[in-house]
């Protein structure tokens, strides 16, 4: 299943499975009392309570400290930040726009120490990135090159101990480009070979780990995309996954091991997990649809090699799942997730002790954040 590049801090942008944008069975994946994860349940005050409004978790580092965004009840989207005790702290970026669709969001990563890499959007529908350290400071900031009109600009999705933030540009064309801001605020702009120089086309930069690798993909000129690897002298690797339409790379971690997903035209998508030797392995949720907009994405992946996704059934409803380094893979659903199409269950992020963070969508198609402990 192709799937359209996660950005921005569109209502439910998030979801980066849809052709656009992104268990359990009850008798499948049963677990033993004992062993039944904890489920904690996100609202930021002032968040909105109407369809398309609410908040969502998207990362968590190892202290438990939890990132994401929310919108409030003009649909006016505003970061924060939860301490691992629960208090939350609220943040909007400087310049970010004030009207519906606008706004902070976008907290798609979070290192060790609690700097976050963001996005916001500006009046003029353009994306900006932003830096946040942990003492809750704002660095704004914008790739050279990239584009000013709605649509276009700067999308941060990674970030490293070192401070150092990958991410992707839209430049004035529309063509998407990798970036790497060291923590001087230098840019390194790059393209995967191959991509393709239109409108739609280009790379797209995903996740950064410790040692300066970088993942994500890019679309050639027919359309097709492909999974990269750089490394951090700028070396680039790109990849297919055996018998695949289409090829993402999501998630790196120290070791080199990508999490993404594969696709083929009219059967589905399938999880795929890429060693740092270029190994592939492919893994399927049971209940996933195999038709177009469903199937199994692998999303983020910690040092352990574990890995938290979703999956799209039959009826386009989102199911969350993690997945063991050895290959056992068990299904979840967050307490009050919505059954009807579009709604239900999105992981976005998994640190090393294996606490899920991720977002429900309600059966009113109210957004609210969770935060799963094993």
């Amino acid at each position: 299943m192709q799937k359209h590049h996660p950005i921005k801090t569109n209502k439910h942008a998030a979801r980066r499975f849809r052709p656009a944008a992104l268990l359990c069975l009850a008798g499948l994946f049963a677990q033993s009392a004992s062993a039944q994860p904890t489920f904690t349940i996100i609202n930021i005050p002032g968040a909105g309570t109407a369809s398309g409004q609410g908040t969502l978790a998207e990362s968590i580092n190892t202290s438990g400290v939890i990132a994401g965004n929310y919108w409030d009840s003009n649909t006016v989207s505003h970061g924060y930040v939860r301490a691992a005790n629960g208090t939350i702290t609220t943040f909007t970026a400087p310049g970010a726009g004030t009207t519906a669709g606008l706004g902070t969001g976008g907290c798609y990563a979070m290192n060790a120490a609690g700097d976050i890499a963001a996005n916001y959007v500006n009046p003029a529908g353009s994306y900006r990135g932003l830096l946040r350290t942990a003492n809750g400071t704002m660095h704004p900031f914008n790739a050279p090159g990239a584009g000013t009109a709605s649509g276009q600009g700067t999308v941060p999705y990674g970030i490293n101990a070192s401070l150092t933030i990958s991410g992707t540009y839209f430049d004035g064309s529309n063509v998407a480009h990798g970036f790497i801001r060291a923590s001087n605020g230098t840019f390194t702009s790059f393209d995967a070979p191959g991509a393709g120089t239109s409108s739609g086309q280009g790379t797209y930069a995903y996740t950064i780990n410790n040692s300066g690798e970088t993942t994500g993909s890019y679309t050639d000129p027919t359309g097709t995309i492909h999974g990269f690897v750089r490394a951090a002298n700028g070396t680039i690797t790109t990849f297919d996954a055996p018998g695949a339409g289409g090829t993402y790379g999501y998630g790196i971690n120290t070791a080199g091991t990508v999490a993404g997903n594969s696709w083929l035209a009219g059967q589905g998508a399938s999880g795929m997990v890429r060693a740092a030797n270029g190994t592939f392995t492919a893994f399927n949720a049971t209940g996933a649809g195999t038709a177009n907009n469903q199937g199994t994405v692998g999303w983020a992946i910690n040092t352990t090699g574990a890995i938290t996704g979703w999956y799209f059934d039959v009826n386009t409803l989102s199911h969350g799942f993690v997945r063991s380094a050895g290959g056992a893979l068990g299904g979840f659903e967050a307490p009050g997730a919505g059954t009807a199409a579009n709604q239900g269950t999105t992981p976005f992020g998994i640190n090393n002790a294996g606490d899920i963070v991720g977002y429900f969508v309600d059966s009113s198609n109210v957004a609210h954040g969770f935060l799963r402990t094993p």
